[in-house]
C-alpha cells in the first residue's frame, strides 16, 4: 500500500520540477547586457563609441552565434558603406570582389578589407571609418539600406565650381545697394557745403559718417563674397585632386593599397563584373 501511494508522489515531484535557475556569470551578463544597451545607442554606432567600448562590453553586445557573416555580411557592408559615402559621411571607394568574397573600400588616406568572418585589416583613416559598419551590418537587428547608389562618388569633372551661388548674388545686391548709398550721402555732404542743398541746421559731419559707414558696410559684403567664391573654388578643385588620386579618373588604385591576389578586380557595383580599377 505504501509503495503505491509513493508512485503518484514521486510522479507528482518529478512534474512539478522547476528548471535551474541562472548560475551567478549568467546573471552578471545579463546585467553587464543591460548596461550596454544602456549607455550605447546602436542606431547611431560610430568610432567614437567603438573607442570607448571595453572588451567586455563588445562581448556582451554582440553575441558571436547570432552574428551574421559570409556573403551576407559582405553585401551588407557593401551598402551601408556606399550609403555614408552618398551621406558624405565617408570618403572612399568601395568595391565588392566576389572571388574570393571580399569588400575593399579605399581613400587617399587609407583602405580597408572586410573579409567573410568579420575581419579586417587595413590603416588610416578608412580602416576606422570601416569598423563600425562591420559590427553593425553582422547584427541582425541592424537595418541596412537597401536602395544606395552604385558609384557613390562623382566624377572629377562632375564636380561643380561651387555652391549658393543665389546667396552670393543677394550678398552681391545689397552690398552694391549699400555702396551707392553711401556715394549719395557723400554727395550731398559736398552739396550740403556748397551750399547748394539745405540749410545751415544740415548736418555735414553726419552725412560723411553715414556715407563713410554705408560704403564700409558694402566693401565688407563684397570681401565676403569674394573670400566665400575662392574658399569654394579651393574646396572643389581640392576635391577634385582626391577623386583622382582614388583612381576615378585613370582606374588606379593608391600605391599602398595592397594587391588582392589571386583576382586584383572588384565591383563598385557588387556584380560579377570586372571594376575599372582592376
Amino acid at each position: 500500500m505504501s509503495e503505491s501511494s509513493d508512485e503518484p508522489r514521486a510522479q507528482e515531484d518529478t512534474s512539478g520540477e522547476s528548471e535551474p535557475e541562472d548560475s551567478e556569470e549568467d546573471k552578471s551578463v545579463q546585467t553587464l547586457r543591460r548596461q550596454v544597451e544602456e549607455k550605447y545607442d546602436f542606431d547611431n554606432f560610430g568610432p567614437a563609441d567603438m573607442a570607448e567600448m571595453t572588451a567586455e562590453e563588445w562581448d556582451v553586445a554582440f553575441d558571436e552565434d547570432s552574428w551574421i557573416t559570409g556573403d551576407e555580411l559582405l553585401d551588407r557592408v557593401a551598402r551601408d558603406l556606399r550609403n555614408r559615402v552618398a551621406n558624405r559621411d565617408v570618403f572612399a571607394r568601395i568595391e565588392r570582389h566576389r572571388d574570393p568574397p571580399r569588400v575593399l573600400a579605399y581613400s587617399d588616406e587609407g583602405y580597408a578589407v572586410v573579409y567573410p568572418d568579420g575581419s579586417l585589416e587595413g590603416e588610416g583613416t578608412v580602416m576606422r571609418d570601416v569598423k563600425p559598419t562591420v559590427a553593425l551590418c553582422s547584427m541582425d537587428s541592424y537595418d541596412v539600406p537597401e536602395n544606395v547608389p552604385d558609384r557613390p562618388l562623382p566624377q572629377p569633372d562632375e564636380v561643380p565650381e561651387g555652391g549658393g551661388e543665389l546667396g552670393n548674388w543677394m550678398l552681391q545686391a545689397i552690398a552694391g545697394a549699400q555702396f551707392f548709398a553711401g556715394i549719395a550721402l557723400l554727395g550731398g555732404a559736398v552739396l550740403a557745403t556748397a551750399g547748394v542743398i539745405g540749410n545751415r541746421g544740415t548736418s555735414i559731419a553726419l552725412l560723411v559718417v553715414a556715407g563713410v559707414a554705408f560704403i564700409g558696410v558694402s566693401l565688407v559684403l563684397f570681401f565676403t563674397v569674394a573670400n566665400a567664391r575662392l574658399s569654394d573654388t579651393f574646396r572643389s578643385e581640392e576635391y577634385r585632386d582626391r577623386l583622382r588620386a582614388i583612381g576615378l579618373e585613370d582606374g588606379e588604385r593608391p600605391e599602398f593599397v595592397p594587391e588582392l591576389d589571386p583576382q586584383n578586380s572588384g565591383s563598385e557595383a557588387g556584380a560579377d563584373e570586372t571594376d575599372e580599377a582592376g
